[in-house]
């Protein structure tokens, strides 16, 4: 009778133990999870000030130079949503993380065709989602110069039409980001804003 409840015992012993190692590993992994999140966010926004109080305190650039991957554009400004964020250029992870990125195959802020910067929908571009048709998109670059631009129209595309982003004979502006904005993992769709130059001023 003994040796018949000892290994009960044991055994029930055994499975608390696991269960407990299994709660302390899952709340370690948690943590860890939590952690590198609050970095993230951090890391971003002291990036963010950093770079947006540079080019607020910058002197203009005498003449226009060709930009290495990652060197900083200029800003975003969508009054409308209240969105302001520096641009880089190019379009990594690494840099996307960090700021709007301008696609590197794409025309430069006031230059003639489809200049296309891209950005997260869960972070810089996630107020897109209540972009409007007449909305005003502000581009301030390095050398000194603001461009401005209308909403003209909003679009949902796949990954692979790259037609929204081709050249065209006048001075526009794309946006994308994924789709839909609350997508939990990959999301499956790009959208997109679409909007043309209509002013031009030195600052």
């Amino acid at each position: 009778m003994r040796a018949t409840n000892i290994a009960p015992t044991s055994a029930r012993r055994f499975a608390l133990t696991t269960l407990r190692c299994a709660s302390y590993f899952f709340l370690l992994v948690g943590v860890v999870a939590a952690s590198y999140a609050v970095y993230v966010v951090a890391d971003v926004e002291a990036y963010q000030r950093v770079e947006l109080r540079k080019f607020s305190h910058h002197a203009p650039l005498a003449e226009p130079h060709l930009l290495t991957i990652g060197e900083v554009v200029g800003q975003i400004e969508i009054p409308s949503l209240a969105l302001k964020a520096v641009i880089v250029h190019g379009d990594s992870p690494e840099l996307l993380r960090r700021a709007v990125g301008h696609l590197p195959e794409t025309p430069m802020p006031g230059e003639w065709g489809n200049v296309a910067l891209a950005g997260h929908r869960d972070t810089f571009f996630r107020s897109l989602r209540h972009i409007r048709a007449g909305d005003l998109i502000t581009l301030h670059t390095f050398s000194g110069e603001t461009f401005q631009y209308r909403v003209e129209s909003t679009s949902v595309v796949s990954p692979t039409d790259i037609e929204v982003i081709k050249s065209s004979n006048r001075r526009e502006l794309t946006l994308v980001t994924c789709f839909p904005f609350d997508y939990i993992g990959s999301a499956p769709n790009r959208f997109i804003v679409h909007a043309y130059q209509v002013a031009r001023t030195g600052d």
